[in-house]
């Protein structure tokens, strides 16, 4: 039977991945964070936080299961799933190429919280520029991109290797300035997310493989749970909300949020640096 502490952490960690994943506020950004206030950072969390991110990822193909399975069975003769299918395979590379030559780097350096709340602060920040700046909308939805555009979302994406900037809030902020919709934004950064994150998902199976332990699968399914449906109510939430608001609430939530961690790291409150 599993300790009803791990369960407890494992539900909550769980939410917070699914609920952060594919809003523009980090997921791994606030699972940073708050496994570090749970005391929850060693060779356990490690594989958890892939479990759970994989029960996200499987959230929006369940989400978009009608429109994959289109694309996947149209795509020898629909040019409409053979320009989406082209926009994802361009939006992946960046992240891809970077990712597979830094990743020794990103995670030895940059998976800290002080890194996390600064980056949300920044992110805030660009938020809100983003979105008082004029909004031309020149793709209304996803099938107005072109690969060139989705290529430039992509190298967005690609900034959120730097935990705490969000790679939703990354690809739907880069849609923004390239003059997508903010509904075609939202679901291109969805679509984007799936080779996404599954790619980075298996190089972290591949790279911690023997961190892997039977007793802990009873953890893994409970907070890939909480992930799962989570994800899918936050998937769905934000297509209904940006479609008659923008995204400054986010940007708000971001400042606030970074700025209480630097704040309270500041003034000694919080030792934010322990097990890192």
């Amino acid at each position: 039977m599993a300790d009803p502490t791990l369960i407890l952490i494992a539900l909550i960690l769980g939410f917070v991945e699914g609920v952060t994943e594919f809003l523009p506020v980090s997921s791994t950004g606030h699972l940073i964070l708050a496994g570090q206030l749970l005391g929850f950072n060693g060779e356990k969390a490690k594989v958890f936080m892939i479990a759970i991110q994989l029960a996200a990822i499987l959230a929006v193909v369940w989400e978009y299961r009608a429109r994959l399975a289109r694309v996947a069975t149209t795509l020898h003769r629909d040019p409409a799933s053979q320009r989406l299918a082209a926009n994802l395979m361009a939006g992946f590379l960046p992240a891809a190429v970077l990712g597979f030559l830094f990743y020794k780097e990103i995670k030895a350096y940059l998976f800290n919280p002080l890194v996390v709340a600064s980056a949300l602060v920044v992110g805030g920040i660009l938020i809100l520029w983003a979105e008082r700046r004029r909004h031309k909308v020149s793709a209304e939805t996803i099938d107005d991109i072109g690969w060139r555009r989705a290529l430039a979302v992509g190298f967005a994406q690609a900034l959120a290797m730097i935990p705490g900037t969000s790679r939703s809030g990354a690809t739907i902020i880069g849609g923004l300035f390239l003059g997508l919709s903010r509904k075609a934004a939202a679901e291109f950064s969805f679509f984007l997310a799936i080779p996404t994150m599954f790619a980075a998902t298996a190089y972290d199976l591949y790279k911690n493989w023997h961190l892997f332990n039977a007793g802990d699968i009873p953890l893994f399914a409970i907070g890939g749970a909480a992930s799962f449906v989570s994800a899918l109510v936050a998937v769905r939430t934000l297509i209904r909300f940006v479609s008659r608001h923008d995204y400054t609430l986010f940007a708000w939530y971001r400042i606030v949020f970074g700025g209480v961690v630097l704040a309270t790291a500041y003034f000694g409150l919080v030792d934010w640096t322990a097990g890192h």
